[in-house]
């Protein structure tokens, strides 16, 4: 059996809201909306997935959408500036991060290689 990948998802609890956060806040390009909206981030397919009778979803598992950024720091910037809260950037080995949160507690992590 051949694996291939599809894309990554996240639930949320209003699409429409979440639409509007992932086009306007982070700047997404819709590719198409039905139940499912699906967004084309570098050629990764990201879709956005409504959770049934608009439940909050629940944290489940570890994984999350990391964006890279080429400044960390003006990238958190841009973000506070629209109303989300970020976390301080971390300094690791390889590079700088950050956290935020979708509007339904999805986490979203920043990432700036080092130089």
């Amino acid at each position: 059996m051949k694996f291939s990948f599809d894309c990554v998802f996240y639930y949320v609890s209003d699409l429409d809201r979440a639409v509007d956060f992932y086009t306007r806040v982070l700047g997404f390009k819709l590719l198409s909306r039905d139940s499912v909206a699906r967004f084309d981030i570098g050629g990764v397919l990201f879709e956005l997935v409504s959770k049934p009778g608009g439940q909050r979803p629940q944290a489940a598992g570890n994984a999350r959408l990391c964006l890279r950024v080429d400044n960390v720091t003006q990238a958190i910037g841009e973000l506070q500036s629209q109303g989300v809260r970020v976390s301080p950037p971390e300094v690791k080995a390889t590079g700088s991060l950050a956290f935020f949160q979708d509007p339904d507690g999805n986490e979203v992590c920043l990432w700036e290689y080092s130089k």
